[in-house]
């Protein structure tokens, strides 16, 4: 697939580079791309540029970067992966809508019905490395369209995942607070990042 990544910090680039170990095409969307600093990178160009002919766009920015970026851009029949949460300055609070979830949110701001919420529950150390003796972390995938929801899952499940369906779109509410407890467990309680949430059943 055609992966088009928007942001290059470490979420994004850790997926990109999974994903294009995995034989995926990836091109990462930068404000700047002539600048020294995304050198390493396998392909560089404009958010524009990058998702011109993606299957898969993939929003790893910072919230308060999103909907001016997707403004900018044509999406067209791509399904749109929002890994971002929508937190406030110093990662303590979402502030994305008082009824929307952040992925609500990108879904308006885009006119996409094809929005998926995942990879924002977990840091990019579990993106590089994913496995722990003890099992296997989840990652769970909120979708309104199903095709759209299976790619993301094809694409979690790649790179040593095991996906979960939670749902529709309205689920990623409940993704972004299961965010806000990794984020609080990793760092504000000490526990750090080496450490992911998987579902035991009978």
């Amino acid at each position: 697939m055609r992966i088009a990544i928007l942001g290059a910090g470490r979420v994004g680039s850790t997926l990109g580079g999974r994903w294009a170990a995995a034989g995926h095409d990836i091109t990462y969307g930068v404000r700047d791309p002539s600048e020294a600093r995304h050198g390493g990178l396998a392909a560089v160009a404009t958010p524009a540029g990058a998702v011109a002919g993606a299957d898969v766009v993939l929003l790893s920015l910072p919230w308060a970067a999103v909907e001016a970026v997707v403004a900018g851009v044509q999406l067209g029949d791509a399904v749109v992966i929002d890994a971002t949460n929508p937190l406030a300055a110093g990662a303590r609070e979402l502030v994305a809508h008082p009824e929307l979830s952040g992925a609500e949110l990108v879904a308006r701001w885009t006119g996409s019905t094809r929005v998926v919420k995942a990879f924002n529950t977990t840091g990019s150390a579990n993106m590089a490395d994913p496995s722990y003796a003890g099992g296997t972390p989840m990652m769970p995938v909120a979708a309104d369209d199903e095709s759209a929801k299976a790619v993301a899952m094809e694409l979690a499940a790649a790179i040593g995942f095991a996906p979960v369906d939670a749902g529709p779109l309205a689920a990623a509410t409940d993704l972004e607070h299961l965010a806000m407890l990794w984020i609080r467990m990793a760092f504000a309680l000490g526990r750090g990042p080496g450490f992911a949430f998987a579902l035991l059943a009978r």
